[in-house]
């Protein structure tokens, strides 16, 4: 039985697989630093598939973007982990349900982790990265400075011990540290997209130039879409303090690329600034139910000459009035109540545009057969307009096309978003988090506009801070009946530890931030705060839902980035004989469950962590039974061949065992035979 190796996929092993799938002649083998023969991607012979010249010795000047620790952070990107995942029950909700992951622990770590399990399955991804203001804490990378430096920078710890540093801009490598730690992540986070999955970056001015780069060399520019200017402030207060030397930055950038195919973009739509004063015609005798009718007509091109007698028997029966004339018999004076009228009836307000050639044609000719108010034509390419027929003929482009105000009020605010509140958002989401906290209503048109509601897209976020993205992930979902997923990944930041290394502003914001976890009874970390967003707004929005919100997934599964479950010693077993090996009475911790193991197998696996799974009880043994068929796991000692041959009839695709779980040396030796027999399409490994 095969060995499962409990650590993330070798992304160096599978990349040398590909290249020689397509260039066999490439592929050579080499010791590595241990003597081990391995196959090796010969760079030269590489090169030359891509040049028509000579490749070999020497330079060649060539454009590149880099900096001092790339190859570094490349190199990491492609590092091997054995960390693995621990599911935590008590702090999830709704965990045997629900589809969603929270999951804590250095990024860099859980993004290599879910190599296999979510490769090419996220549709979209949003990160609100550190900005490097200089006062930002980013993650302490083994490859970002020797150990001198490593001390000098006085740093915060999160809850293993891990070290984040504060970048200073006095720090040498202060633009160099940033990007050595979002490079890898980038590189990592697009094998998760699929095809046709996006990303979006939120950056400010300080390093939009380099992400930028970064983000084209990892995804290629021909990937680049857009960047969207958001304005996140107002120019009042402390932004305009030093205007007179300096001009006040009210804007921020996200970056968008595709991962490769073409994308779908869902239009969306904001109000307009006013009411445009040519929509003036207020149409009587017609219901709104009917005038949908109309709209759904007009816009489908394969409507029938039946469709068509539908609308122009509803056209017959209008008549107008000028709003003017409205606002006297209903005795609206005031600006403000006007306003809110029109925008309370922009369904039946018109206003009646030129029209001319061909379909003036069809007009006139129409109206001559019919003495109706208004009618409807239809243009030898399917287009139908609805016409207002009192007219004179005589007049070349007479005001006659009907369009309604409710078509029009709505504009796409393209690559520049100015209408986002950015003021107030202290305790949006139910909790108290300022600083760096991203609008609810950026996160949620980013999601409608990249998604499909009912594709059962994923959506990460892997900087997720207060839980915004979960939020609007669930706020989504209650808005247009979707089934989205999201997964979350937070470092958990201990507050406490960072009050004392944190400017006076941000102090007065950690001391709120505890305060309000205090108030709940949870530890002091940043990811109790996302969590309890999460419980939160998922009550508040299936509350809001009655009936309707039955099903809504505002749940999510808690897992927790720890050292591997196994024993040291089984990861330099190249070092021991068989016979120490066997001696051992078991190689994993003893502080780690079923479930551990279980989620160890999953990651190692690569299967999904979001799915249902039951335990059921065979001699006296307890089996898990995940996915249905997708995975049967028994970690129980002295299992007996009878239990075995229960287990194979099972029929599951992968079956997993503990190396000591077997009563004896023979029942572990014929556990391949019977399942041959039983169930010859199952893997069978052993932890």
């Amino acid at each position: 039985m095969e060995k499962m190796r409990m650590e993330s996929m070798d992304i160096v092993a599978q990349n040398v697989e590909n290249i020689g799938n397509l260039f066999p002649d490439c592929i050579t083998e080499a010791r590595d630093e241990n003597g081990k023969i391995q196959k090796v991607v010969d760079r030269d012979r590489l090169m030359q598939k891509f040049s028509h010249k000579i490749i070999g010795g020497g330079t060649t000047e060539h454009y590149e973007f880099t900096w001092v620790g790339k190859n570094a952070s490349r190199v990491e990107a492609n590092t091997i982990t054995n960390k693995t995942l621990r599911p935590c029950i008590e702090e999830s909700k709704d965990w045997d349900n629900t589809e969603n992951l929270y999951i804590e622990g250095d990024n860099l770590e859980v993004l290599k982790l879910l190599q296999n399990n979510y490769f090419n399955k996220v549709k979209m991804i949003y990160i609100d990265p550190p900005y490097n203001t200089g006062k930002d804490f980013i993650y302490r990378d083994k490859f970002s400075q020797n150990i001198d430096e490593y001390e000098e920078a006085k740093g915060s710890f999160d809850e293993e011990g891990n070290r984040l540093f504060k970048n200073i801009e006095t720090n040498g490598r202060f633009h160099s540290n940033w990007c050595s730690m979002i490079y890898p992540r980038l590189i990592l986070a697009r094998n998760l997209l699929t095809d046709d999955g996006i990303i979006c970056v939120q950056i400010d001015d300080n390093e939009y130039d380099n992400m930028k780069k970064i983000l084209s060399e990892v995804f290629g520019e021909s990937n680049y879409l857009t960047t969207i200017i958001v304005k996140m402030s107002e120019a009042t207060g402390v932004k305009m303090a030093h205007s007179d030397i300096m001009i006040p930055k009210l804007k921020e950038y996200i970056i968008i690329f595709k991962r490769k195919d073409n994308i779908k973009i869902n239009s969306v739509y904001i109000p307009k600034e006013q009411w445009d004063d040519e929509y003036k015609t207020f149409l009587i005798g017609i219901s709104k139910d009917e005038v949908n009718l109309l709209k759904k007509i007009r816009e489908c091109e394969k409507r029938t000459d039946k469709d068509v007698e539908t609308v122009d028997k509803i056209l017959a029966k209008i008549d107008y009035k000028s709003l003017t004339d409205i606002y006297k018999i209903y005795n609206i004076t005031k600006k403000e109540d006007k306003l809110k009228f029109n925008y309370e009836n922009a369904w039946r307000i018109v206003q009646i545009a030129s029209i001319s050639g061909g379909a003036k044609i069809l007009a006139d000719n129409k109206r001559k057969k019919i003495q109706n108010r208004f009618f409807s034509i239809v243009t030898p390419k399917k287009k139908m307009y609805f016409i207002k027929g009192d007219y004179d003929f005589n007049i070349d482009k007479p005001r006659i096309k009907m369009l309604f105000a409710d078509d029009y009020l709505m504009v796409n605010p393209c690559d520049f978003w100015q209408d986002i509140k950015t003021t107030g958002l202290d305790n949006e989401g139910f909790v108290s988090f300022r600083n760096g906290k991203k609008p609810l209503k950026l996160v949620n048109r980013l999601i409608k506009m990249f998604t499909n509601p009912n594709g059962n897209d994923i959506v990460m976020d892997f900087f997720a801070g207060s839980s915004t993205t979960a939020h609007a992930v669930l706020d989504m979902n209650f808005e247009d009946n979707g089934n989205r997923k999201f997964i979350l990944v937070q470092i958990p930041v201990d507050l406490d530890n960072q009050l004392d290394i944190v400017d006076k502003d941000t102090k007065k914001d950690i001391l709120k931030q505890i305060e309000f976890l205090d108030s709940k009874g949870l530890k002091h970390f940043i990811t109790e705060i996302g969590k309890e967003r999460i419980r939160l707004a998922g009550e508040k929005i299936k509350g809001e839902a009655g009936f309707n919100g039955q099903d809504l997934d505002i749940g999510f599964r808690v897992l927790k980035l720890d050292s591997s479950n196994m024993k040291d010693i089984y990861y330099s077993a190249d070092e021991y004989d068989q016979g120490m090996l066997e001696n051992m009475q078991s190689n994993i911790k003893e502080d780690r469950t079923d479930l551990d193991l279980l989620f160890g197998c999953l990651v190692d696996w690569g299967l999904e962590l979001d799915k249902p799974y039951t335990t059921k009880v065979i001699n006296g043994h307890k089996v898990h039974i995940y996915n249905g068929e997708a995975l049967v796991a028994c970690f129980e000692k002295d299992l007996d061949m009878k239990t075995i041959k229960e287990i194979a009839k099972l029929q599951a695709l992968r079956v997993v065992f503990c190396d000591n779980s077997f009563i004896d040396s023979a029942t572990k030796i014929n556990v391949a035979e019977h399942f041959k027999m039983i169930a010859p399409d199952t893997d069978i490994k052993v932890i």
